[in-house]
């Protein structure tokens, strides 16, 4: 078995394979970093692009949601109003 400097006490198989798949995701995770610093340091025109129209998309489901609400609480005060004066 191969002594590294963290096994001052010899490691078990698992501790060591442990050790080796924590350094393999150091390594991916370090990978990452490097490709979202490049994305984020030039965003891609197609990325904003679509970004800008999903904004525009999510504005237009909002605009038409607050309408409906509105639309059912109007026509509930109606209701609500004409059935008071029904009873008067």
């Amino acid at each position: 078995m191969e002594q590294t400097i963290l096994s001052t006490p010899e490691l078990s198989p698992l501790e060591q394979e442990v050790l080796e798949e924590y350094e393999r995701l150091a390594g991916n995770m370090k990978q990452l970093a490097s490709v979202l610093d490049d994305l984020a340091s030039k965003p891609s025109t197609e990325i904003l692009d679509g970004l800008r129209d999903l904004e525009r998309k999510t504005s237009l489901a909002f605009t038409l949601l607050k309408a409906s609400v509105y639309s059912i609480v109007l026509q509930q005060e109606i209701d609500w109003g004409g059935g008071r004066e029904e009873e008067a």
